[in-house]
């Protein structure tokens, strides 16, 4: 079970930002930096996420507390609405019949929305397990809203932030 703390309306305000230019699948929606795109794979799924990037309050080799990136939680929804993955520290993503793929970022490009994690493109390993998502070998993390470390100073070691934000996630095989 994810524990999220944020408001509704704050995770409504993102994904107003988000579909404000209307919706349409990720391809379409945003050219895509030809570094973002996966050479010889065919498009297996296009989904949306929403959820929060976890932020850790440590100690970094100055001495003086920052927020580190700990790990991503989301749900990834389907074109239909409904949840189809679940996306957590791997990164990685898991599908209902427990298959499972974690990727490493192989590049990266700023998002259009400013103050929001950066659009990816991350190459998979897969778990033992077979299942939906065994075929999958390239995700890529785009139009992302939010998500970034909180502005403000932590102030005590091991305090934890959630940062909610909006992406769409293309999985290819």
């Amino acid at each position: 079970m994810y524990r999220r703390q944020f408001t509704l309306a704050s995770v409504l305000s993102l994904l107003t930002a988000a579909c404000a230019g209307g919706s349409a699948p990720a391809q379409s929606a945003v050219p895509t930096a030809s570094s973002l795109m996966p050479m010889n794979a065919q498009l297996f799924a296009s989904t949306t996420a929403t959820g929060v990037q976890v932020y850790s309050c440590e100690y970094d080799s100055s001495h003086h507390l920052s927020w580190l990136f700990k790990n991503p939680q989301a749900t990834l929804y389907d074109t239909l609405g409904r949840p189809v993955y679940h996306h957590d520290a791997g990164p990685s993503w898991q599908a209902d019949d427990g298959s499972r793929i974690v990727g490493h970022a192989v590049a990266q490009m700023a998002s259009a929305s400013t103050g929001s994690i950066p659009q990816l493109l991350l190459e998979t390993t897969h778990s033992d397990k077979p299942g939906q998502l065994s075929s999958v070998r390239f995700v890529q993390r785009l139009n992302t809203v939010g998500g970034s470390a909180p502005a403000t100073m932590c102030t005590a070691e091991h305090q934890i932030a959630y940062s909610p934000y909006f992406a769409n996630y293309v999985f290819w095989k």
